[in-house]
């Protein structure tokens, strides 16, 4: 077993990743304070070919030194777009028949490991504050509330780890190619 040069890796340019067919999600960053975990959470957005990001509220926008720190290059990738309301970009997205879900703990949240994407259908995801989690508010016009099983004391995870879990998660479940 050998490391692959980047060479190797069959790596998109722009041009190809703006033409390429997407993965039908869309990830909603709701207040998110760290532009690194912005970063990430574009990186991640790019690793598997998402839709759209919409950043609202606080969440800083694209060009951004610290964003682009963790980001290299994916917010030249990943179509994004910002919205200062969250409440708006749910209702306009549920207009247009994507099924939006809190990543939140809630009452009667669905477990990521039992959550199952309807099929054929477009999803959002929306993350909140490092802090406060998603606003009530907005977990109460989404779809429902997906949750990722903890099982240590913190029972919180940083937001681009657990948007790489949910975004991993539900990609494998429902796009990957046989």
């Amino acid at each position: 077993m050998r490391k692959l040069y980047n060479s190797e890796l069959d790596r998109k340019s722009v041009e190809d990743f703006k033409k390429a067919e997407k993965t039908p999600l869309i990830i909603i960053l709701d207040d998110i304070r760290s532009l690194h975990n912005i970063g990430s959470v574009f990186r991640t957005a790019d690793a598997f070919l998402i839709e759209k990001i919409y950043l609202c509220g606080i969440t800083a926008q694209p060009p951004h030194k610290e964003i682009h720190k963790t980001a290299l290059g994916a917010t030249e990738t990943v179509a994004w777009e910002y919205n200062k309301d969250v409440l708006e970009v749910i209702t306009q997205l549920q207009k247009e028949e994507v099924n939006v879900w809190a990543v939140e703990q809630v009452e009667n949240a669905v477990y990521l490991n039992d959550f199952v994407p309807q099929q054929g259908k477009k999803h959002a995801i929306v993350f909140g504050n490092e802090v406060k989690g998603v606003s009530q508010k907005a977990i109460q016009l989404c779809n429902g509330s997906i949750e990722i099983p903890q099982l240590g004391t913190k029972h919180s995870l940083n937001i681009s780890v657990s948007a790489g879990i949910v975004v991993w998660d539900i990609f494998q479940k429902n796009y990957t190619k046989p």
